[in-house]
């Protein structure tokens, strides 16, 4: 700035010196002997001309570094408030990681906690041990005797919590015994408690003599009773049986966790690891034959697969690219995240996410970038919207087209539970203050509103049922066949499924086929769009016979 001033002080002075210079030139001009062709009026318009183009490149100049200095202001806000964006978020991981370690330094002063009292509960355990209970030494196989030593500890602390826990007593009955089909059928009879049961198995596996052969026989059902209803959907007691031989191996791997290095090795030796790996190249072919959409993320067959290689610790026998092949086809069951862990698979999450984007289930995908911290590289805002605007577009154009009011309330169904997924997901996130959901939830309310508009104006238009004659005779409803009205139609398409998040186990218990017999012996025809379905799939027409079974 100083050199800026004093280039504008001799510029200021241009105008006195061309006066000394006139000054000169005139006393020159006084002594010539000879007239000069040149005159002071020239001279003049020359050096003004000179002045002005001076003074113009001067303020030019002036100008760019005006302009430069503030770039370089605006440059360094932006970097400043990039620092502090990235202190920002230093800061909220440093404090996610405190959270985790909290986590699990509380996780770990409960486990010694609940080790110290079972250890000191053991001298008064092993006194009240019914002796009579134990085999002769000469009848055990070297490998259970071996076993049986690694696991006394387990045992006694197993029998101490025994004593703590009465609910289900014939649970570890059963456990001792080994009787993986008893076992089975007691799950299955109290399914209605599963969070208890899911408490007491880890503890009542303890009891049993080799817990890993017990969860493996459990296993030998899964697929040799499949059966298929007319409809083809899976029976019901299959579902049920799948989804307790999940949960069994969730509890042993619950088990697991918790013993010490010796006997984890005895619980899972290579002979039980052989048969493990048996049954999961076994099992491996029929996840060929699944479809991706067809298991909608909720695949039990696939779940089954990837956990019985996380629990006998038996994925590196098995390629990363085939398990990760896997993953979408149960991306809606909450077990997921851990699972992909626990195979090694947190590498292959990018990709899995690409394809369920990829496949219409921006959902699952924004589901598993929180899990696996992946927020940066998939946006969830963008992939929520994306979400709903393909499923309004897909709606839109089946709208487009004249309709019945059963296809139309598919379609509105479909339209509601997609919203209801998004606002869900926007909850359990803390997503509100980037997506407000008073636009989706007054959607909500207009779909719902005008739903229950036409089903009063279709049971205003309803024909009324004539009164029977008072000689007992009746007169039938008369029902129209419109069995063919949802498959004319064109449907929404399957990649926007209705999501359900943290479902519990749920085994669907034998339908109540009993039903009131119609009057007179007329046979009618009700399509599916009546709702006749039982339970667990199976669908109904009502007919002449009374019963079904």
């Amino acid at each position: 700035m100083e050199e800026n001033q004093s280039v504008a002080t001799l510029m200021d002075s241009t105008t006195s010196k061309i006066q000394q210079l006139q000054k000169a030139f005139a006393e020159l001009e006084s002594h010539r002997a000879i007239t000069l062709n040149l005159r002071w009026k020239e001279l003049e318009e020359h050096f003004h001309g000179l002045e002005k183009s001076l003074k113009r490149r001067f303020h030019e100049l002036e100008d760019q570094e005006k302009e430069f200095e503030t770039k370089t202001r605006k440059a360094r806000e932006i970097l400043q408030k990039r620092e502090a964006a990235v202190l920002a978020k230093e800061q909220t991981t440093l404090e996610k990681l405190q959270k985790k370690r909290d986590a699990a330094v509380f996780a770990i002063s409960t486990a010694l906690e609940k080790q110290r009292k079972v250890s000191s509960a053991e001298p008064a355990i092993v006194s009240n041990v019914d002796e009579s209970r134990a085999p002769p030494v000469e009848d055990k196989l070297p490998d259970s005797m071996s076993l049986e030593n690694n696991l006394e500890s387990s045992k006694k602390s197993s029998e101490s919590e025994n004593m703590e826990l009465k609910a289900y007593p014939q649970l570890f009955k059963l456990c001792e015994e080994m009787n993986s089909e008893g076992l089975h059928k007691f799950i299955s009879d109290n399914r209605k408690n599963l969070a208890v049961l899911k408490e007491e198995i880890p503890l009542a596996l303890k009891a049993a003599a080799d817990p890993a052969r017990l969860v493996l026989d459990s296993l030998e059902g899964f697929y040799h009773m499949e059966v298929s209803n007319v409809d083809g959907k899976k029976d019901s007691s299959l579902l049920g049986l799948r989804r307790t031989c999940i949960m069994l191996m969730e509890c042993l791997s619950i088990l697991l966790a918790n013993l010490n290095l010796n006997t984890l090795t005895a619980v899972i030796s290579q002979g039980v690891k052989e048969q493990a790996k048996a049954i999961a190249e076994e099992w491996k072919p029929k996840l060929d034959t699944l479809d991706v959409d067809d298991s909608n993320g909720n695949s039990l067959e696939a779940h089954a697969f990837l956990q019985l290689l996380a629990t006998f610790s038996i994925a590196s026998d098995f390629n990363e690219e085939e398990l990760s092949r896997l993953i979408p086809m149960v991306s809606r069951r909450r077990q997921t995240p851990d699972l992909c862990r626990s195979l090694g698979l947190s590498e292959k999450m990018p990709g899995v996410i690409e394809v369920l984007v990829n496949s219409g289930r921006q959902i699952d995908a924004v589901n598993l970038a929180f899990a696996f911290e992946l927020t940066e590289q998939f946006s969830p805002v963008p992939l929520l919207k994306s979400y709903l605007k393909e499923a309004k577009k897909a709606s839109s154009s089946v709208k487009a087209g004249n309709m019945s009011p059963s296809a139309e309330n598919e379609v509105n169904d479909r339209e509601l539970s997609a919203l209801k997924a998004v606002i869900k997901c926007i909850e359990e996130h803390n997503l509100e203050e980037q997506y407000p959901i008073d636009p989706l939830q007054k959607r909500i309310l207009q779909l719902e509103k005008a739903k229950a508009e036409k089903k009063r104006a279709t049971e205003v238009a309803k024909p009324q049922p004539k009164r029977p004659r008072a000689n007992g005779a009746g007169y039938g409803p008369r029902v129209t066949n419109v069995a063919a009205d949802k498959a004319f139609y064109p449907r929404v398409a399957d990649r926007y499924p209705q999501y359900v998040y943290d479902r519990p186990y749920v085994y669907t218990g034998p339908a109540d086929n009993h039903g009131p017999s119609l009057l007179g012996s007329a046979t009618y025809s009700f399509s599916p769009n009546h709702g006749n379905y039982f339970g667990n799939g199976y669908q109904y027409q009502a007919v002449q016979a009374p019963y079904l079974h």
